[in-house]
């Protein structure tokens, strides 16, 4: 699974980061995911690869401005782009309301049909071509959820290439076969079984993406399995002490405490302050939670960048590949 930061300011934009969104897809595949839209997503989706064309699936945590005002904009420029293909949208109710107002009031016409998801009334999961989503409620000032994201599993089978190298079995047209799950025979006489030459399927990959939350264990089901969670870490526990409980916000140490309480590998924080400065510079800066998180947490931690692209392998292990300093081409 790879992850694209196209935001990760909270609240207000800084000159180093744009509020909340992050793109999620499968390798090799041209279809994309969007969590969250914070106003001026858009501008970001253009500095990289991504089409609104290819966009399958928008999932909206909550209703505050820094994790949706990016939303009018996102689909009307896609249909300015002649988007066809139907677009779901899951999102609190509200998200739709507002939407529909707002396409009311501006003349908004759409090339495409969308198709609005209330996450209140999710019953169990929702399946799109790559991916199983569920949502888990979180603790907000206003109603706020977490969306875990399970990769379906591949139609295809990984072959042992070793084996069937050394059973001198002809690649054509045996290997697709066998790869589809069928028992060809060749012409020998040897019967082939699939079973016998497919490696064993890996574990799909699994990821939480959290909304903003001030408790962290309202998670402990959703990450049962997972190997990487993405959750806001607005302040240090020094600043959150001085801001207050009304935020209802995360630092990095609650989120930390969370992450190695219940073993997991990869823990990627976002959402930022914009009091804190990026790092290498006087604190306050992300130094500061970086060293607080650091504290607890013994997994393999970022803090993300906007840009910063990372890989979840098949083996749950966690890369981050690149942070563009330049759009892609």
């Amino acid at each position: 699974m790879e992850f694209l930061f196209l935001g990760t300011s909270a609240g207000t934009p800084t000159r180093h980061r744009n509020v909340t969104a992050l793109a999620v897809r499968k390798p090799q595949q041209r279809g994309w995911l969007l969590v969250d839209c914070g106003e001026g997503t858009q501008h970001q989706i253009l500095k990289t690869a991504l089409s609104l064309n290819t966009l399958s699936t928008i999932c909206i945590t909550h209703v505050h401005g820094d994790h949706c005002y990016g939303l009018p904009g996102v689909l009307a420029s896609a249909g300015m782009g002649k988007r066809q293909a139907p677009l779901t949208v899951i999102a609190p109710r509200a998200i739709q309301e507002w939407f529909e107002t707002t396409r009311a009031l501006t003349d908004l016409y759409l090339s495409y049909p969308i198709e609005f998801v209330a996450v209140e009334d999710m019953q169990g999961a929702w399946v799109t071509e790559d991916f199983v989503i569920r949502a888990y409620p979180l603790s907000h000032r206003v109603p706020c959820y977490a969306y875990q994201l399970t990769e379906r599993p591949a139609t295809t089978r990984r072959l042992n290439i070793a084996k069937l190298t050394e059973h001198q079995i002809p690649s054509a047209p045996y290997w697709r076969q066998l790869q589809l799950g069928e028992n060809p025979q060749l012409p020998d006489g040897r019967q082939l079984h699939a079973e016998e030459y497919c490696l064993p399927a890996a574990p799909p990959r699994q990821v939480v993406v959290a909304g903003d939350n001030d408790t962290p264990a309202l998670l402990q089901a959703a990450c049962q399995d997972a190997q990487l969670l993405i959750h806001e870490a607005t302040y240090t526990t020094e600043v959150s002490a001085k801001v207050g409980e009304f935020p209802q916000h995360s630092d990095a140490a609650r989120v930390a405490k969370f992450a190695q309480a219940v073993s997991l590998p990869n823990l990627i924080l976002t959402h930022f302050s914009s009091r804190y400065a990026p790092e290498g510079h006087p604190s306050p800066s992300l130094d500061d939670l970086a060293i607080e998180a650091r504290r607890d947490y013994h997994g393999q931690l970022f803090l993300a960048h906007d840009f910063d692209q990372f890989c979840l392998d098949t083996a749950g292990s966690l890369t981050r590949s690149a942070t563009l300093s330049s759009p892609l081409p």
